[in-house]
């Protein structure tokens, strides 16, 4: 099975939410979402649940547990074999529509101009 490339979105400014958030968070928990990243590079569309789901409008989440926290990456795909990461969160109970409004808002960015909008991840 072909690697999918993987990029973090990012804003006009440069900021990288995937990555800003990724660098807040304890050093084991970051581990654990990058090895799910990985997971996400490896398997692609092939990657269902519990390590990824389908939302709605093209967007997914990446489904990431540490002990009692549920953490979500949301992503989209561009021309079938690259994902974009859009922004994580800690999640409660639900996916805020909110949240998935942001990553569609993002996911409507990056395909208008997507070398603007690519920040290129190296695992």
């Amino acid at each position: 099975m072909p690697l999918v490339d993987v990029v973090f979105y990012m804003e006009d400014d440069g900021l990288v939410p995937v990555s800003n958030w990724l660098d807040g968070l304890q050093p084991k928990h970051r581990v654990k979402c990058l090895k799910w990243i990985g997971t996400l590079r490896s398997f692609g569309h092939d990657l269902r649940r519990p390590g990824s789901d389908y939302l709605r409008d093209g967007i997914y989440e990446l489904r990431v547990r540490f002990q009692r926290l549920n953490y979500r990456i949301l992503y989209f795909f561009y021309e079938n074999q690259v994902v974009v990461l859009t922004h994580g969160f800690k999640k409660e109970k639900e996916v805020p529509s909110k949240e998935i409004d942001r990553a569609v808002d993002l996911k409507k960015r990056f395909e208008a101009n997507p070398q603007t909008h690519t920040f290129q991840w190296e695992p």
